[in-house]
């Protein structure tokens, strides 16, 4: 199974939207800081020119984000931009499109620079899938490149969704709104694919996926997360020995190959439970367990409340 399959597989689960909130036109010296997001967002932040130095103040780590650079904070974690000249930022003026985004602008005549920055709503409870198989950071490239490699690239993709979201930003249209949202919620999924193509994809799945002899086991989880499966399987399809198939799980994403079954059975359960006509029964057995009280315990451990509970606060719409 490739990338795009399991990636297909994710985002039939969990529920992704993006929206654009600001267009930043800085010249140096300029600023930004943005405190911890609630638990189902996902800030992101694209340079379409210029550069910006990205803080991460929990982890005291900094980074230099260049033209065509996308970084997305799964954990939602609080974060600094900055131009890196350590001078006083100058003060920014806005002013909001019919669009509804904001133009955020200053009148510095140093270094210039054009941001998007914008945000992913993750519906409940799959951040929990977000939080615990992403990194707290995530930057993907965009590069554009014209021989036939390059253009199918996912970088290149990538490129060519930056331009137009750029374009779309530039004035202020009819349906730019909605346009900028739909490319929003494109972005996640190329920015997923570009980092697990990289070579340098970082821990969880983006690494499960681009390793070449782990993702078997993650592409048949995704494919068919019902099944019983056991470690020896698993590692059978991967060409491992068990006991090596678990240290490597285990060092790519963090947690073992059963517990990331059992987050994506749970992941899968909530969604069923919000059909009114099929019972918890029916979802247990849907997502693997014969036993109805061991499905309840599990996913009350995992996801907080029972599944009772669950069904009356999706019907409450909270």
């Amino acid at each position: 199974m490739s990338e795009v399959d399991w990636l297909s597989h994710l985002l039939q689960i969990i529920t992704v939207s993006g929206q654009l909130e600001v267009r930043c036109a800085y010249g140096a010296p300029w600023r930004l800081a943005w405190s911890k997001a609630a638990a189902n967002e996902i800030p992101y932040h694209v340079v379409i020119k210029g550069r910006a130095i990205f803080e991460d103040p929990e982890s005291k780590t900094a980074r230099e984000l260049v033209s065509g650079d996308v970084v997305l904070l799964p954990h939602g974690a609080a974060h600094v931009l900055h131009d890196g000249s350590g001078q006083t930022p100058i003060r920014t003026h806005e002013s909001v499109g019919s669009a509804g985004w904001m133009l955020s602008e200053n009148d510095g005549q140093g270094e210039q620079l054009d941001l998007l920055c914008g945000r992913f709503s993750i519906a409940p409870p799959h951040d929990r899938l977000i939080h615990n198989y992403l990194p707290t950071n995530l930057v993907a490239r965009a590069m554009g490149g014209h021989t036939e490699e390059d253009m199918g690239s996912a970088s290149n993709q990538l490129a060519s969704l930056v331009r137009l979201m750029r374009m779309e930003s530039a004035g202020d249209r009819a349906g730019g709104r909605a346009i900028l949202n739909a490319l929003s919620s494109a972005l996640f999924t190329l920015v997923l694919r570009a980092a697990s193509q990289s070579g340098k994809a970082p821990e969880g799945l983006l690494a499960l996926a681009g390793h070449p002899r782990l993702a078997p086991a993650m592409a048949a989880m995704f494919a068919n997360p019902a099944r019983p499966w056991k470690l020896p399987e698993l590692a059978d399809l991967c060409g491992m020995s068990r006991a090596t198939f678990m240290r490597q799980f285990q060092d790519k994403v963090g947690r073992s190959a059963l517990d990331f079954l059992t987050d994506l059975r749970m992941s899968l359960a909530a969604n069923e439970l919000r059909k009114p006509a099929i019972s918890t029964e029916a979802v247990a057995e849907t997502v693997g367990y014969q036993s109805v009280s061991a499905f309840r315990h599990v996913f009350t451990e995992r996801i907080g409340m029972t599944p009772g509970e669950w069904r009356r606060r999706v019907r409450k719409g909270e």
